[in-house]
């Protein structure tokens, strides 16, 4: 559910009215691929956390099972949390197996293909044969490791993936009445190096266009708090986070939507709200799972993966 905060006005000057367009590119249309093999399962894997932030990925799990596309097994992995020893990928890698998967795509259920966490998912899936030494230290501490004996695919993460926009599209607009003349705020928990943040950061701005067409939004921003980062990293994009905003709500003169680019509810959560406590917005605190759309996004990534697989 949404809710408003508010805030005296801070002093901007012209510069507002440069947040007031962007360029607009269309969310593309949906389409219904064919069902695939029984031979081909799918393991999601995850960042995991608390409970109920494990229990929005098992409903993706199981939206994927229940839809038409992908008719073997479909599996869960986390990285971290309570439940990597319970879920370990070369586990449910095995489980697959032996459900009558005879490869296996790995789908990350990650905001974006640039970062640590990818990596760590490249490398257990085979898709590369190094890996920085904090990131293998952490895979070895959990318990995880490189599977043998199984066919396996990675894919990308969300990226600029049209589901997400649909997504954060379909949050959005559920926060108000209309978006007409009003701005919107994509705000998410971002990686710690420059590098990594501009990757994330093109191909979050194509989503935000996408957004922007789909929702009639007069400004569509984003920007990420870099959460893991250094703390005086992180508190420089904050306070960025809330220029940005306090620019949308001159330029619009409107409590500017803020809608979360998180794939579930932990701390996170709840620190992003609090790090906007006081400015004028309204904030829409559901992350991207549970939705059909993730759902959909997980089957095109698993389709294309075996598409690419039968052309080579």
């Amino acid at each position: 559910m949404a809710r408003t905060m508010s805030i005296s006005n801070l002093s901007y000057l012209s510069v507002a009215v440069a947040i007031a367009t962007t360029t607009a590119l269309p969310v593309a249309a949906q389409s219904k691929p064919a069902a695939i093999d029984r031979s081909v399962g799918v393991l999601i894997v995850a960042h995991g956390g608390r409970e109920s932030w494990n229990s929005r990925v098992d409903s993706l799990a199981a939206a994927v099972r229940h839809g038409h596309v992908v008719t073997g097994p479909v599996g869960v992995s986390f990285l971290m949390g309570h439940r990597v020893p319970t879920h370990r990928f070369q586990d449910e890698v095995a489980k697959l197996r032996k459900a009558g998967a005879q490869r296996v795509v790995v789908v990350p259920a990650l905001v974006s293909s640039s970062g640590g966490h990818y990596s760590e998912i490249r490398y257990l899936g085979g898709a590369s044969d190094s890996l920085d030494a904090t990131l293998m230290h952490h895979l070895h501490m959990s318990g995880l490791e490189r599977p043998t004996g199984t066919q396996l695919t990675v894919t990308a993460a969300l990226d600029d993936a049209p589901e997400l926009a649909r997504t954060l599209a379909a949050r959005a607009r559920a926060a108000v009445p209309s978006t007409r003349g009003r701005a919107l705020f994509l705000f998410g928990h971002g990686p710690n190096s420059a590098e990594d943040y501009a990757a994330w950061m093109k191909r979050l701005r194509t989503v935000a266009d996408s957004v922007k067409h789909a929702t009639g939004f007069q400004s569509v921003v984003v920007e990420l708090v870099r959460d893991d980062a250094p703390a005086d990293v992180r508190a420089e994009a904050v306070k960025r986070a809330r220029e940005l905003i306090t620019l949308q709500r001159q330029a619009t003169h409107h409590d500017v939507v803020v809608v979360p680019i998180l794939i579930s509810s932990g701390d996170v959560a709840k620190k992003l709200p609090a790090d906007l406590v006081g400015l004028p917005i309204v904030y829409a605190a559901e992350p991207l799972l549970p939705d059909a759309h993730m759902a959909r996004w997980v089957e095109r990534r698993v389709v294309e993966a075996v598409a690419h697989g039968a052309k080579r």
